[in-house]
């Protein structure tokens, strides 16, 4: 009994998790914070979005300890706080790749 607790306790911690990896922003500032740290307005030039908006993710990530903050004077440099998340996402784009690849090939055998 304890044994399963403990796996459903670890299992909704997981999910908890990957929420974080639930919208395309989120992806994209980890993979921006991989190449270096940066501050809310250099990720708002490099992704194109308003700064309420990258503001609004960079606390979801920090909320769920995947980034963590510097302060420099009034600015607050952003980090990836474990970069074997970049490690995990090329994973699943990995898996991604592949299941596209495979109904392509689904697709092009049926039209044969």
């Amino acid at each position: 009994m304890l044994f399963q607790s403990l796996t459903q306790e670890v299992s909704q911690l997981e999910a908890n998790l990957c929420s974080a990896f639930s919208d395309p922003t989120r992806i994209l500032i980890l993979y921006a914070l991989n190449e270096q740290p940066q501050n809310v307005t250099e990720l708002v030039n490099q992704l194109g979005a308003n700064q309420s908006t990258v503001s609004r993710h960079l606390k979801v990530l920090r909320d769920h300890g995947l980034v963590q903050t510097t302060r420099q004077g009034v600015s607050i440099t952003y980090t990836l706080a474990d970069h074997r998340l970049i490690n995990a996402l090329d994973i699943l784009r990995a898996v991604l790749h592949d299941n596209l690849t495979s109904k392509a090939n689904l697709m092009m055998e049926e039209r044969v």
